[in-house]
């Protein structure tokens, strides 16, 4: 859900008008958001502010113009959902939580344990990557890499696609401070990218706050001005999304002019004014669920009955994965995780974004199939070979989780392993094989028998007449031995002569190689063709590669951390007939992931003909 921000609502209800509501209907079957949960005054004017810019007057006639013109759903969303964010926005707020909220909340999580964080409503990413920076300061980079993982999630594709790329303008860095703006951001083509290292921590996904699941396990969860234009009842299932996702004592961050007045057993609040709650341990009537129902005992706790069932599904002996209605990620168990890859990160995201809808088997048509004829499907014969080459066998079972009324729920992914029983089958087909093969090897034999004591005597005659040729044969023998003798006196004077001159040239290679090894500097030699020959043990400590990794590799292929494209120009000069040296400077990143400045000299390989055959490299 896009942070966004729209023109207030005016007083007074708003009549229900079936043609708008039709409209409506048809986004969220179409493309798969769902608007119904918003207020119907400001949405209602926004979609209308659109149908005056395309000349259309009637909701029925807006409708069939999206039916036939798909690129106008782009311009209605970017209408709708108008994108506001900033960096470090509201800056009292996040100054309250770096200084006093986030310390405790990480002092109250055992030592190195998980730091996970959802960004709900991300728009373009600023918010995402400012909570990961006020981390990074206060966990470091290092145990920030280990940690730390924020998910941040929107409607908004166009917003998502611009987030992940992390590029930024100065105009859009105004809010950053110039110390944090060094640290975390690097100069990219007159913009400013996020940091690498740091950025894999962040990831960005699809999630609709009104229908999708609720990503599990949250420790901090910002929400920022998107609830306060969902009518009552969304924002009231919302918020019960909310606390479901929040780990106890998790915190909530929400904007300034939301409230939680109808929610004081789900939050208590740290600090009302910023607008900052954190989970109460309170167990909330009619709180939304996310898993299957179960029929609580009065005398147990609702807590402890979803502990039980969380860990019940978790702790399932074969890979389950459960799908909503529109084929989002609900549930994985820990042995989904362990041997598909699918876990607790990808709840919420869309079954066609994962890797498992076609690997180890094509699995979107089967659920299709399954939600349209709500009758089971199983697979067989699935192969999963696993990065270890353990091959794995499976039998998938998809099936229908609907109502008892036969309204679809979701869909269920169940991989049954049957490794052994195929492995026994196959062991079974190779022993039927073995045994025909066997019967046709002992017939053949006996054929092959009778056969061969006809050739033996015939062999007997032939063994005659060889014989007879071996003696003359031997007599050749003699001769060539002498010849042979003679050759080889003249090859063993030969060797002693090659042995002696490869001595002096071990010599040399060793007075070389320890040059080499003592000079500190990065030394790196390239032939005419820019081919990395010499890899001295300067440049495996700078960049992290050892000699036998790059030995015979082209130097701008080498994945290091030094600008090689503003390097190759110098070397080609190098190599160039005039053969001129060169020196540049240059921002590099070395092994250790810190940013150094690396004074490379760069100086032609000239052989004893006065002819360049490469170039040689040192970096300081």
């Amino acid at each position: 859900m896009s942070q966004h921000e729209v023109d207030e609502p005016g007083p007074g209800p708003t009549e229900p008008d079936d043609g708008f509501e039709a409209l409506l209907d048809h986004l969220r079957e179409s493309r798969g958001s769902d608007f119904t949960g918003y207020k119907r005054a400001s949405l209602r004017r926004r979609v209308r502010r659109r149908m005056e810019q395309v000349g259309v007057r009637d909701f029925g006639d807006y409708l069939d113009r999206l039916q036939v013109d798909p690129a106008e759903f782009t311009a209605l969303f970017t209408t709708i959902l108008i994108n506001v964010t900033a960096f470090f926005r509201d800056p009292d707020t996040w100054d309250h939580l770096r200084a006093d909220v986030l310390p405790a909340l990480l002092k109250a999580r055992p030592y190195g344990a998980p730091i996970r964080v959802w960004c709900a409503g991300c728009a373009s990413g600023e918010e995402a990557y400012t909570v990961a920076i006020v981390l990074a300061e206060l966990l470091g980079a290092d145990e920030f890499r280990e940690r730390v993982k924020i998910y941040a999630t929107d409607v908004d594709e166009d917003a998502l696609a611009h987030a992940r790329t992390g590029v930024y303008s100065e105009r859009d860095l105004e809010g950053v401070p110039e110390a944090l703006r060094r640290r975390y951001f690097e100069p990219a083509a007159g913009s400013f990218a996020f940091r690498k290292d740091l950025r894999r921590s962040v990831i960005f996904g699809r999630n609709d706050l009104v229908r999708d699941a609720p990503i599990s396990r949250i420790d901090l969860l910002t929400c920022r001005n998107t609830l306060m234009y969902f009518t009552p009842e969304t924002q009231a299932g919302t918020l019960s999304r909310f606390r479901f996702a929040l780990a106890p004592d998790g915190v909530l961050v929400l904007g300034k002019a939301e409230m939680l007045l109808s929610h004081a057993r789900s939050f208590e609040p740290i600090d009302l004014r910023r607008r900052i709650f954190r989970k109460t341990g309170a167990t909330v009537a009619g709180a939304t669920s996310f898993s299957p129902e179960f029929v609580l005992d009065s005398r147990g706790g609702a807590g402890n009955i979803d502990r039980l069932r969380d860990h019940a599904f978790s702790a399932g002996p074969v890979p389950h994965i459960v799908l909503t209605g529109d084929d989002v990620v609900a549930l994985a168990n820990r042995q989904a995780e362990e041997l598909l890859g699918v876990g607790a990160r990808d709840v919420g995201r869309p079954l066609r974004d994962l890797e498992l809808s076609y690997r180890p088997v094509e699995l979107r048509s089967v659920v299709e199939k399954v939600r349209i004829e709500r009758r089971a499907q199983r697979l067989t014969d699935v192969r999963l070979e696993r990065a270890d080459g353990d091959v794995r066998w499976f039998e998938v079972h998809v099936s229908p989780l609907a109502t008892a009324e036969g309204k679809l729920l979701g869909v269920s992914i169940v991989f049954h392993d049957v490794t052994a029983a195929h492995r026994l089958f196959a062991d079974l087909e190779r022993a039927n094989l073995q045994l025909e093969s066997a019967y046709e090897e002992i017939q053949s034999t006996s054929e092959e028998l009778e056969t061969t004591n006809e050739e033996l005597q015939s062999t007997v005659e032939e063994l005659e007449t060889t014989n007879e040729e071996l003696q003359s044969t031997n007599e050749e023998l003699e001769t060539m031995n002498e010849e042979l003798r003679s050759t080889n006196d003249e090859l063993q004077r030969i060797n002693d002569d090659v042995r002696e001159h490869s001595g002096e040239l071990d010599g040399v290679n060793d007075f070389l190689e320890s040059i080499l090894t003592s000079l500190r500097s990065a030394v790196v030699v390239v032939d005419a063709q820019m081919h990395v020959t010499v890899w001295n043990s300067g440049a495996e400590e700078l960049w992290g590669l050892r000699r036998d990794e790059v030995r015979g590799e082209h130097l701008l292929n080498l994945d290091i951390g030094l600008p090689l494209e503003q390097l190759r120009p110098v070397v080609r000069d190098a190599l160039g007939d005039a053969g001129t040296g060169a020196e540049i400077t240059l921002q590099a990143v070395n092994r250790r992931g810190r940013t150094v400045e690396v004074t490379v000299t760069v100086t032609p390989l000239v052989d004893s003909e006065r002819q360049t055959s490469g170039a040689v490299l040192v970096m300081d």
